[in-house]
Order: structure tokens, then C-alpha cells, then sequence
């Protein structure tokens, strides 16, 4: 993407009511005014919150937000170009119960309180395979005891990936910390049983991980406490 493609997409971000861009400082400084107020100040009702986080072009969580109106989603992603699409598509279509933070997944708990989400989507993250780039992970231990900060006491995350070896990967992690496994799918188109919100749309990418056959697997987990 032109720089000035770029440029125009980020001024276009700051017009969206929907499109939140806050500072570095100003999220590692508890600034957020909507922090613990996501409901109430912004989506202006009680309904079950839930996160996308790397949310990427924003297609899943704006195909989330059309299937259930009866929830409230908010896609997270450091890179406020690639959710453009998302959030222009959303500001276009008249919905309401998305929107989109630009910021860095480790400082979600400054954007959120604890207790305040109730459900979270990790939708085919980079598998990070390199040893040394476990840290970056998506749901290595860490990441997990900060989702834990954040979500209700019933809450649950979500894992969609087309790499085995991060579908395997968190499924040894979560048996091995004593997690509790509420479903899992090695291939979701597949196998009999997958979701319908697994199974409803497909992002640009993951249709073409399906046009080469390419297996989509499928985790559903809670945290322990």
C-alpha cells in the first residue's frame, strides 16, 4: 500500500466515530475514558462484549457484528490502515455494535478492566514458529494471564487458525496448564459439529487457505483461574 494511500486511510480513521486511535502514553497512562465503560458510554447498552484481537482488514469482526446484533464487538489491531476497511464498511452499513482500537495487544488491560469482556477472538494470528519468537505468541502463558485480567469469570477465547502448528501448539499449552478445553477442530469445514460462528464467513485470506485446500482449525477455551 502508497504512503499516501496510508495517509489518506488514517485521516479518514479520524473522521469514524467508531475508530478509537489513542497514544501510547495516553493508554499506559489508564486515559481511556471508556475503560470499564465500553457498554454504557459508547455501545449505549448491557449486551455481552467481545474482542477480535489482530484484527487485521476488520472482516470478522464486522461479520460477527451483522450476525449478532444482540452483541457488542471491538476489533483491536496496531495497524489503524488495515481496519479502515472494516470500520468504513460499519460506518457505510449503518452498524452500531462495532467498533475498532488501535493499539498493541499487551496493553489491552489499560483498555479494558477486569471483568468487563466477555468473549475474545483470536482470528489466524502469525504462528510465530521460531523458538525465540514464543514471547509474541498469541496465546503462550502470558497472553493468557492477560486476557484472564480482563474477561468475566464465565468468559471464553476463541482460536481460528490455518497453522497446525499453532492450533497444536495451544492445545498442548492448554492441556498442560490444566486450562479447560470447551471444543477443538483440526478442520472445520470438514468435521461435522463446528459452530455456525466458525463456519458463517470467511475472511479474503482464509478464502484463500480454502481454494488450496488448506485446513482451518478451530479452538474454544477457558481460562483457569
Amino acid at each position: 500500500m502508497g504512503s499516501k494511500n496510508k495517509l489518506k486511510r488514517f485521516r479518514e480513521n479520524e473522521t469514524f466515530q467508531n475508530v478509537f486511535q489513542p497514544t501510547r502514553e495516553e493508554v499506559v497512562g489508564n486515559l481511556m475514558p471508556l475503560r470499564g465503560k465500553w457498554n454504557s458510554d459508547f455501545f449505549k447498552n448491557d449486551n455481552p462484549l467481545v474482542l477480535e484481537l489482530g484484527c487485521g482488514k476488520g472482516e470478522y469482526s464486522v461479520g460477527l457484528a451483522e450476525k449478532y446484533p444482540n452483541k457488542n464487538f471491538i476489533g483491536i489491531d496496531i495497524k489503524g490502515a488495515r481496519f479502515w476497511r472494516g470500520a468504513k464498511t460499519a460506518v457505510e452499513t449503518g452498524l452500531h455494535n462495532v467498533a475498532f482500537v488501535r493499539t498493541q495487544i499487551e496493553l489491552i488491560n489499560h483498555i479494558f478492566a477486569e471483568n468487563e469482556v466477555d468473549e475474545i477472538w483470536i482470528t489466524f494470528p502469525d504462528p510465530q514458529i521460531k523458538y525465540k519468537r514464543t514471547k509474541h505468541r498469541m496465546t503462550n502463558s502470558e497472553f493468557l494471564k492477560l486476557y484472564k485480567k480482563i474477561l468475566k469469570k464465565d468468559g471464553v477465547v476463541n482460536l481460528k487458525t490455518d497453522s497446525e502448528f499453532m492450533h497444536g501448539y495451544t492445545l498442548g499449552l492448554l492441556h498442560g496448564e490444566g486450562h479447560e478445553v470447551l471444543y477443538a477442530n483440526h478442520n472445520v469445514y470438514r468435521n461435522e459439529g463446528s459452530p455456525e460462528e466458525v463456519t458463517a464467513f470467511q475472511t479474503f485470506y482464509e478464502k484463500q487457505y480454502l481454494e488450496i485446500n488448506k485446513a482451518i482449525t478451530y479452538i474454544r477455551f477457558k481460562i483457569k483461574d
